[in-house]
């Protein structure tokens, strides 16, 4: 048996999963290190590198590193690099592959995130066995990735895929990626905190705790002990999920699409109105075919295990 290890990266726009994968797929070990504490993406790489070496040598595996997948926000699978990032601090085009290496000389794999999470998804979850599937994370912002006949969609420039970057609103909200009205403005956990925050204004309610506190988690907590704005805010963010992914199906007829993130862990609050949403606008011809599901992964695994299968499946 192969015993060498691959390590697993998914960049967040607030947290950064390391994540150290065996032959099987089992992660031996894993940390966290915060990513919007560095606002310069060398000071990132450092400290990231100390700790995949912590890692290592916690383990006691010495220099079995086979390679090094990794996951992030308009990564760039065929360059390697990211590239203008709208939930990171370092903006512009960052050739994060060729910084890596300076610091490991194994080969290194970079994808989007969200199609990370949709090979973990494809290999270790709920997509086993699918060929046609997409996979919505909905964390700081909404990615997605795109699988057709068992391959990832990259397009022809590596960046297909983009659902959370399609206008839902036209002359919305300010999105990160410099446009207005994307559907991350509106189905992401910062979203749906804009979005609770705007009922409140328009109720003229006052918030229960200070504005700063106000997030998709306390949001959650508050529709659960059956709070009307909390509620409505869920059944805001699923409307608008719904649309985008009834306007999705129409260009890949996947099989089924996976929710995977934070948000989702609300499960009937948010899946039932994104569900009613999608039925009531969905074309006649696709009705009843495609379901809308949880991921079938743990949420600290799935995005690194999607990127460390990027090693076995490309090297």
């Amino acid at each position: 048996m192969d015993n060498k290890l691959v390590v697993g990266i998914d960049i967040g726009g607030t947290i950064t999963k390391v994540g150290v994968i065996d032959v099987l797929g089992n992660c031996l070990s894993k940390a966290t290190i915060n990513t919007n504490k560095y606002s310069e993406v060398d000071d990132f790489i450092r400290a990231l590198s100390h700790l995949i070496y912590k890692l290592f040598s916690e383990l006691n595996m010495g220099k079995n590193l086979k390679g090094i997948g990794i996951g992030a926000p308009n990564g760039n699978f065929f360059k390697g690099t990211i590239e203008y990032p709208p939930n990171l601090n370092w903006k512009g085009i960052t050739h994060f592959v060729d910084l890596m290496k300076a610091h490991f000389d194994v080969p290194i794999v970079l994808t989007n995130d969200a199609n990370a999470a949709a090979m973990g998804e494809m290999i270790y979850g709920a997509a086993k066995g699918v060929k046609d599937f997409i996979v919505i994370t909905l964390g700081t912002g909404l990615g997605s990735g795109i699988v057709v006949n068992g391959e990832l969609v990259y397009g022809h420039d590596g960046f297909a895929g983009e659902i959370g970057h399609t206008i839902i609103v036209i002359n919305g909200r300010e999105c990160g990626c410099g446009r207005k009205g994307c559907l991350e403005t509106y189905c992401s956990a910062t979203g749906i905190t804009n979005t609770y925050k705007e009922l409140l204004n328009k109720n003229k309610i006052v918030p229960l705790i200070e504005d700063s506190l106000i997030d998709a988690k306390y949001i959650n907590k508050l529709a659960k002990e059956g709070n009307a704005i909390a509620i409505e805010a869920f059944n805001y963010t699923g409307e608008m999920l719904g649309i985008a992914l009834a306007n999705s199906v129409a260009y890949t007829s996947p099989e089924a699409i996976y929710l995977f993130g934070g948000l989702a862990k609300a499960k009937e609050l948010l899946f039932q109105p994104t569900i009613a949403s999608y039925n009531k606008n969905v074309l006649n011809i696709f009705k009843g075919k495609t379901k809308i599901l949880p991921s079938g992964l743990n949420e600290g695994d799935a995005a690194i295990l999607g990127a460390a299968s990027l090693i076995g499946k490309y090297n």
